[in-house]
């Protein structure tokens, strides 16, 4: 694809997910609108699939209680024909913004149900299997040039390699190349997919950051070799009375990393979000063809600005989990 063609394309989709939101945003009956709930709904988790306003896809809802066990049904049970919870509930539970809660407030739950963001990771994964599968048909083909969508992750696999992974482990780099190239990826597709009209909000939901830095945090660790291990317990080179007031920054520093990690990246796809559904807001505050055409033109330039950050995060947390890998796996010096 020409570079005029893939401008095109992406003014093409940022228009198009101007004109989403827009109608899925649309004031119901005359009630007044509230941008801070437009916002939210399209940000946080949910348990129903709103593909636009009056098309929603209702999703599995399964949980284990101690008294009925394992139980499942459709998330349409606690929603009426336009959409708005039930009071009564379904089966002893209701939707109250957002959250599943049981009438019996006694009655202890765990929720495995297949959310919003829970089916849009399954998709993002399945699409990344497709896609890797395919690519890695073409390397069983010996002494064969790269083509088709093999030409297009080849550059990208050989970037994460030698130019984050390679330099920042070092030697032993190839062990952990399968989980870097699955990371870099995975935030990379999450990040470019939760821009497009209907997606949601899969690597700006904390959870999924969360778990993606705690195997950093574990890999990390695990791999440590004593001198890692030595240099947090015992720094070597400094005087002794030093080692007890640098030993609790060192064990606040093993947490703070992948806290970082997991903050940064929910943080900078949450904001882009909201900054690009608070100027489509603007168009329902004002309702003026002027301010309407500039959040058009403004949301077009945010997407681009979104795609080269959607990139750069995925780029900073493979990065920063290479430079901790490094770090715990070095020989001393």
């Amino acid at each position: 694809m020409t570079p005029k063609r893939l401008i095109s394309a992406l003014i093409f989709i940022s228009l198009l997910s101007t004109n989403y939101f827009a109608f899925s945003a649309e004031k119901k009956d005359d009630a007044e609108f509230n941008m801070g709930e437009m916002i939210m709904h399209h940000v946080l988790d949910d348990y129903q699939y709103e593909v636009f306003h009056g098309l929603t896809i209702p999703l599995p809802i399964i949980l284990y209680t101690e008294e009925s066990g394992l139980m499942s049904f459709s998330s349409s049970n606690l929603f009426d024909e336009n959409h708005d919870p039930l009071p009564e509930g379904y089966n002893g539970f209701i939707y109250d913004h957002g959250k599943l809660k049981s009438v019996d407030k006694s009655l202890f739950f765990i929720d495995l149900s297949i959310t919003k963001n829970v089916a849009f990771l399954i998709m993002t994964s399945f699409l990344m299997i497709l896609i890797f599968i395919s690519v890695a048909r073409g390397y069983s083909v010996k002494n064969s040039v790269p083509k088709g969508i093999q030409s297009v992750f080849e550059p990208l696999i050989i970037f994460v390699r030698d130019d984050i992974v390679k330099p920042n482990i070092g030697h032993n780099y190839e062990k952990y190349l399968p989980y870097m190239l699955t990371l870099f990826f995975f935030i990379f597709f999450g990040n470019v997919l939760g821009l497009l009209p209907a997606a949601a909000n899969l690597t700006g939901n904390i959870a999924v950051t969360m778990t993606l830095a705690i195997f950093t945090f574990l890999i990390t660790n695990f791999s440590g070799n004593k001198h890692y291990w030595k240099h947090i317990f015992w720094t070597p080179g400094i005087p002794l009375i030093m080692r007890v007031i640098i030993l609790p920054i060192e064990l606040i520093g093993v947490f703070s990393k992948p806290i970082s990690l997991m903050i940064r990246l929910f943080a900078a796809i949450t904001a882009g979000h909201i900054v690009l559904l608070s100027f489509i807001g603007l168009i329902f505050i004002f309702q003026s063809y002027g301010v309407g055409i500039f959040s058009s033109l403004f949301v077009v330039g945010l997407n681009l600005v979104e795609l080269m950050v959607a990139g750069i995060q995925a780029y900073v947390f493979t990065m920063f989990s290479s430079v901790y890998i490094g770090l715990a796996i070095e020989d001393d010096h």
